[in-house]
């Protein structure tokens, strides 16, 4: 007989009641007062469900010194014997990790294959949804760059190729009106007038025709109108579900989008339109330069072109990729819509056909039209860098280096001035035509997620992230 412990012939025999199995004594009376389980079988078990083996036994001579033979041995067993308790205990941990070990694996599998499958079937649905199309209340699939519906009505139309002829014949003879900024002014640009927190993690900012009224909105699905003059926020427009996106002026109507896809127009702090039309989030507004006509670009890779008139969805044009931004040519023959997949798509406004497209090598993340009809700013999301596009070459021609990442950047009406802002402050970058270089008249440290161009260019209003307004102004 061996113990199903130690595996060695035992001096003192025991078996188990319930397993069967024989034991060294002391060991297993050592094991069921630490553990109080039969260690064979795991079930649960007491000294009195032992049972003793009758065996001849030679009897043991008195317990010596451990200066003698015998009394090492006895050290030697009593140590082989905790050494067997304890390979014993391990070989059974080993044996529940290994189990632990096989069940995670196959969880982990599965959840992978999983995430693969919810992976692919949202690759295809987003597929799908570029190709739709609806066209007299039948869907049907269509490819991209496609228009949705019926075209522009003729007066839209007849309205834009005005527009286009009524600026462009007088807008490359403007000439810069007089108490314009200059880069001398901007050099004593610092902070004048700060507001209190007004709206947490707002991103949208923009200032109607006087300059100091400041359309903001913020994610708690509120937005307000910010008097600079009197440094408050005098009217609260209650947008309901969904963070506002983007905010533009009409007029004196104040319009904003929401991350639910919704459009809303107000005038006098009353709602007065709804529009609906996109699946999904908003990501921006423009508006197109007769102040009659409004886009917005979403991430259902798709633009919509609202009559402002008549309160009406006009044509929607789908595109191939998420569109992440929006800006009309200053002649509104064009609108420039920059992409996800790292495109700048030109559109003509009055067909919806694309004119052009500029690579760059990531999503846009914001883009402007220079007030000379012919350069377009393009930044990059999470780039340092501004490129300057020759609209006349379709080309590059200059990388403006800001140092810090880019969240927004606006040329002022005179097209000298580009307004580069980040989280890690605000740079203008200033064109002279008389020696056709770049150089930086202003850099502030103020941290900028939105800004915009005060009067005659005199000031400079930045929107950080926690909804402080900042006004930067000669002082």
């Amino acid at each position: 007989m061996l113990c199903a412990i130690s595996g060695e012939a035992p001096q003192a025999p025991v078996a188990s009641r319930k397993s069967g199995n024989v034991f060294e004594k002391r060991l297993i009376e050592a094991y069921i007062s630490e553990h109080g389980k039969d260690p064979v079988t795991d079930e649960e078990l007491t000294v009195d469900d032992l049972v003793e083996l009758k065996t001849a036994r030679i009897p043991k001579p008195r317990p010596p010194t451990l200066t003698s033979i015998p009394s090492l041995l006895t050290a030697f067993q009593n140590e082989w014997d905790a050494l067997a308790m304890e390979t014993y205990d391990l070989r059974q941990h080993v044996a529940q990790i290994r189990q632990e070990l096989s069940t995670a694996l196959y969880q982990y599998d599965a959840a992978v294959r999983v995430i693969a499958r919810l992976s692919q079937e949202r690759d295809e649905a987003r597929e799908a949804l570029s190709k739709i199309t609806v066209n007299g209340g039948g869907i049907s699939n269509g490819t991209a760059m496609q228009v949705d519906g019926p075209e522009l009505p003729s007066s839209l139309v007849a309205k834009i190729e005005a527009t286009n002829e009524r600026l462009n014949g007088t807008r490359r003879k403007r000439a810069v009106p007089d108490g314009w900024v200059t880069g001398r002014d901007l050099q004593t640009f610092a902070p004048t007038i700060k507001s209190e927190s007004l709206y947490p993690r707002a991103r949208s900012l923009v200032a109607d025709a006087s300059h100091d009224a400041l359309l903001i909105g913020g994610d708690n699905g509120i937005a307000g109108v910010y008097q600079v003059s009197s440094n408050r926020i005098v009217q609260e427009l209650e947008i309901g579900s969904g963070a506002v996106t983007d905010a533009a002026w009409a007029g004196s109507r104040a319009i904003v989008s929401t991350s639910s896809g919704v459009v809303k127009v107000f005038e006098n702090g009353l709602q007065t339109s709804t529009f609906s039309g996109h699946a999904g989030k908003i990501t921006a507004l423009a508006m197109h330069p007769s102040g009659d006509i409004l886009a917005s670009a979403g991430i259902d890779k798709s633009y919509i072109l609202y009559d402002l008139e008549s309160s009406t969805q006009a044509t929607q044009v789908y595109t191939d990729s998420e569109l992440m931004c929006a800006s009309f040519h200053p002649d509104g023959r064009l609108l420039a819509a920059g992409a996800k997949d790292g495109q700048v798509k030109v559109f003509e406004v009055a067909t919806g056909s694309n004119a052009a497209n500029f690579d760059e090598n990531g999503p846009i993340q914001d883009l402007a039209f220079s007030e000379n009809g012919i350069w377009l700013a393009v930044a990059v999301e999470g780039s340092s860098s501004v490129s300057i596009w020759d609209l006349r070459k379709a080309s590059k021609i200059k990388v403006l280096e800001n140092g810090n990442q880019v969240e927004r950047i606006l040329w002022d009406h005179s097209g000298q001035f580009l307004a580069v802002a980040g989280s890690s402050g605000i740079a203008v970058h200033q064109y002279s035509k008389a020696t056709k270089e770049w150089s930086v008249p202003l850099q502030s440290a103020v941290s900028t997620v939105a800004v915009e161009w005060g009067a005659q260019a005199q000031s400079l209003i930045s929107l950080d992230l926690g909804g402080v307004i900042t006004v930067l102004r000669s002082e």
